[in-house]
């Protein structure tokens, strides 16, 4: 081989692996653009739908991030019967067809419907991708190559609430959802005509009721699995509060309209550089060890914010970021490590586990949220209450798996 083709074989291979990261990035952030881009509307299209509480616009992220729970559940089993790609498809079009419904809703109602539609039909590119990169990768290149796309999944929750800002002031809110739509047209002629099927002919699954059964029966007698799988709901569950009643914060209670979109952003990127940091520290220290001191900061962190301020009284706005940074950078190192150690026992059905975990968390994050962010109106103490709770609660499950696992050394995972 001359020395001209072998460094043209090396610039393909990079630009390949680069157009790869990108594209399972680019599926994995329309649901953070979903999210996130709405979130400095949320006021406004309140008003145009007749909410008459404003905390009631708070189920506007919440309702999404339910889909985004529920969709795997028959996006992940099914995927391993049919191939990859065309859930693909399905979810992008049931996603466009949510976002039309939103656009025109004329009531919370009908809102909350298109937003549930759009989190399931966002499920599919979301879980999908996973499940490719894990069909070309494994082991440390797996976690090499899941690393490089944190780090471009990172820019859109720190720029998406600013591009909704933007195209709020520049069009309306119906806007927003267009852009989401575009968006979701062009990634998916992107990797339908750049991205191969993954699942090879020979691995595929019969997706089948008995099958799904057993696989949730499995899940539930797995007791490590099941404790991680519980702790993960409360932290989701608080973390969530944030992201549904943050504008409802930044905006209504501390007047910070305009710049609410560049706060969203530095606490977006503390627990997005976490995630990413999370790669390195997790090789030298372990899953366990970085989630058990993860676990206590994240409970230090609460429980100091809701001693100082007890009394309800907002503190000035960078007191309140920088105690939201410091949770979030705990959080950023507990989200993965939870989810993996809810895995480990599991790995021989890994796709159905991971929809079920999924589901399970989720069914307990939107009750939690919903009911800690009915506190939140005219202060943010009643967030750090609860991520108090949620860790307090945690630790106890952290300790009593300790304790089982001593007695039944069989289920050391």
């Amino acid at each position: 081989m001359s020395l001209g083709v072998f460094v043209y074989f090396c610039i393909v291979k990079k630009r390949s692996q680069f157009e790869f990261v990108t594209l399972m990035a680019s599926l994995m952030s329309i649901a953070a653009l979903a999210l996130d881009a709405l979130l400095p509307a949320l006021d406004t299209i309140g008003l145009a739908i007749g909410i008459k509480d404003s905390v009631d616009n708070q189920l506007l992220v919440v309702a999404i991030f339910l889909g985004l729970g529920v969709g795997p559940l028959f996006f992940g089993p099914y995927s391993d019967s049919i191939g990859r790609k065309p859930i693909v498809y399905m979810g992008f079009a049931l996603f466009i067809g949510a976002s039309f419904i939103c656009v025109y809703a004329q009531s919370l109602e009908m809102m909350l419907l298109g937003r549930v539609l759009q989190g399931i039909g966002l499920a599919a590119p979301r879980t999908i991708s996973i499940a490719i990169i894990r069909d070309m990768y494994s082991g440390d290149y797996m976690a090499r190559i899941m690393s490089f796309i944190t780090v471009v999944f990172i820019l859109i929750p720190v720029i998406a609430p600013a591009l909704g800002k933007l195209i709020l002031i520049q069009f309306n809110w119906q806007a927003i959802f267009y852009v989401q739509v575009l968006f979701s047209i062009i990634v998916s002629i992107w990797f339908w005509k750049r991205q191969p099927e993954t699942l090879k002919l020979e691995n595929k699954i019969p997706f089948t009721g008995v099958s799904f059964i057993q696989g949730f029966r499995e899940v539930l007698s797995q007791k490590t699995t099941m404790a991680y799988t519980i702790i993960s709901g409360f932290i989701v569950g608080t973390f969530l509060v944030y992201l549904s009643a943050s504008q409802q914060i930044f905006e209504l209670q501390y007047g910070l309209k305009d710049q609410f979109p560049y706060i969203f952003a530095t606490t977006a990127f503390s627990i997005g550089l976490a995630i990413y940091l999370n790669g390195t520290l997790v090789l030298r220290f372990g899953m366990k060890r970085l989630v058990h001191t993860s676990l206590f900061f994240f409970l230090f962190t609460a429980l100091l914010y809701t001693v100082l301020f007890y009394s309800g009284e907002n503190p000035p706005v960078w007191v309140l970021i920088a105690f939201f940074c410091l949770q979030f950078t705990s959080i950023g190192f507990l989200f993965g490590n939870i989810r993996a150690l809810a895995m480990e026992p599991l790995g021989h059905i890994a796709g159905m586990a991971a929809a079920i975990t999924g589901f399970i968390s989720t069914m307990m994050a939107v009750p939690i949220s919903i009911y800690i962010g009915s506190f939140v109106k005219t202060s943010a103490l009643p967030i750090f209450v609860g991520f108090s709770i949620a860790g307090v609660v945690s630790i106890f499950i952290i300790t009593w798996l300790k304790k089982v696992n001593t007695l039944e050394p069989s289920e050391v995972s």
